[in-house]
């Protein structure tokens, strides 16, 4: 099996996201401002696909999730779950190691205030299905979010009215890993209550019964 193919540090092919890149080198010269890879073996047989880096989380430090709340929340549960082990803190040299586990994003550049457009969606989603079928050991897909859901289907070549979002669906799809939906983990689903810590650990629980 080839193994996931991933777009280079200074992908351009998304002018609206190359444009921010190049504004955020200036306003924020720290930061990683790049393209932001999976983290996590690809030979793990679950794959968590988030809808894209967050300006002042992964743009700035490089590893998905990692320097904003939502991985407050993933990463810690990944480790209750058997998905992860170490200590998480924000920083990508934590020492932090995923255990059959994969994190990655739908669109892999930080899109301005956080909304990738449809078009950019759609570019990118020709690494999501690298990705999914450079996974050998591949079983189970976890989608956070309505837009990660709709591209993991559109990288498995399924229609998206046959398959409806909800939190805690489990997708069976035929000849391929079974898809599981979560609401994103981010602070405003937090805040709002539309997500609370047990109902993202009941969704883990269930993946953690279908992966043994």
């Amino acid at each position: 099996m080839t193994p996931p193919a991933s777009p280079p540090l200074d992908c351009a092919l998304c002018p609206r996201l190359a444009a921010f890149h190049s504004a955020n080198r200036i306003a924020f010269p720290g930061f990683h401002n790049a393209r932001v890879a999976s983290f996590g073996a690809a030979g793990a047989p679950l794959l968590v696909v988030g809808l894209a880096p967050g300006l002042k989380g992964a743009n700035q430090t490089g590893r998905p999730f990692t320097g904003d709340y939502a991985g407050d929340l993933l990463y810690p549960t990944l480790i209750k779950f058997g998905f992860a082990r170490g200590t998480f803190d924000r920083r990508p040299d934590d020492g932090l190691e995923l255990v059959g586990c994969r994190v990655t994003n739908a669109v892999r550049c930080v899109p301005p205030q956080n909304k990738p457009t449809t078009q950019e969606i759609r570019t990118c989603g020709s690494y999501l299905k690298s990705e999914i079928e450079g996974m050998s050991e591949l079983r189970a897909v976890l989608a956070l979010g309505g837009i990660a859901h709709g591209a993991v289907l559109s990288a498995l070549g399924h229609r998206k009215s046959a398959r409806k979002f909800a939190h805690g669906a489990m997708h069976d799809l035929p000849g391929g890993p079974m898809l599981a939906d979560s609401y994103h983990c981010s602070r405003y689903n937090t805040n709002t209550r539309r997500l609370t810590t047990e109902m993202f650990e009941s969704v883990f629980a269930e993946l953690r019964r279908y992966l043994g």
